[in-house]
């Protein structure tokens, strides 16, 4: 595998939240808007990146391997740990009204098993650069998820979108309430309750499954042809 397909997998075939379906309850929570999302993806994007390429560079030596291996999972913790705290301190000091939306789910990233799974299933077994090529892969595939599911979410809950905040000078918006007072009906603000999460979530997955099925057909209708 050579990095772009090392990176891609993330996004595309073994993407954490459309596929392997990890780290599914913070994800539907902090969903219920843009910014929330691009701000808890650029946190994930930190935290698994450098988890990647720490743990890689402590397991790179094989006497280092032998020795942390028996209590790996803590080590693991301790350096996702960290990365995590200094996350949260960065975002209290620069970005408040974002470290107040997210809440207590910045610190819950520590237990994300995104980052778990990739410490021990990727870069506890290869080299630095694959680890963070990796890490970069898996995180903004996730990013991606994130928002794919906030967009629909607060776009039918609110029928508004808005980046960078309300109180900034120049927010980035999405106004769709004339469209919907136009065609006579109101912003659905179940969507911004869990059970919206849940019916986004599920939808897109169908959607992806439907487009998985229809590949995987016409790949076996052109083999059979051959």
């Amino acid at each position: 595998m050579n990095q772009k397909q090392n990176f891609f997998k993330g996004i595309i075939k073994e993407n954490p939240l459309f596929v392997t379906i990890l780290g599914t309850c913070p994800s539907l929570a902090i969903t219920t808007s843009l910014e929330n999302a691009i701000g808890m993806g650029i946190a994930v994007f930190f935290v698994l990146v450098l988890s990647n390429l720490i743990i890689s560079l402590i397991t790179v030596n094989p006497k280092m391997k032998e020795l942390v291996k028996p209590v790996r999972i803590p080590v693991y913790i301790v350096v996702i740990a960290t990365l995590v705290t200094i996350v949260e301190m960065v975002l209290h000091a620069f970005l408040v009204d974002l470290y107040n939306s997210l809440g207590v789910f910045i610190p819950l990233i520590v237990v994300n098993c995104i980052i778990l799974g990739r410490a021990e299933a990727f870069a506890s077994d290869n080299k630095p650069l694959d680890s963070v090529v990796d890490g970069m892969g898996m995180a903004v595939g996730y990013t991606l998820a994130l928002m794919s599911i906030s967009f629909f979410r607060e776009l039918l809950g609110r029928g508004l979108i808005t980046i960078w905040g309300e109180k900034s000078v120049n927010p980035i918006q999405l106004n769709l309430v004339p469209i919907f007072e136009f065609i006579g009906i109101e912003p659905i603000n179940m969507f911004l309750q869990p059970v919206g999460a849940f019916l986004t979530f599920g939808f897109i997955l169908a959607v992806l499954a439907a487009i998985a099925n229809k590949k995987s057909a016409k790949m076996a209708s052109e083999v059979k042809q051959a």
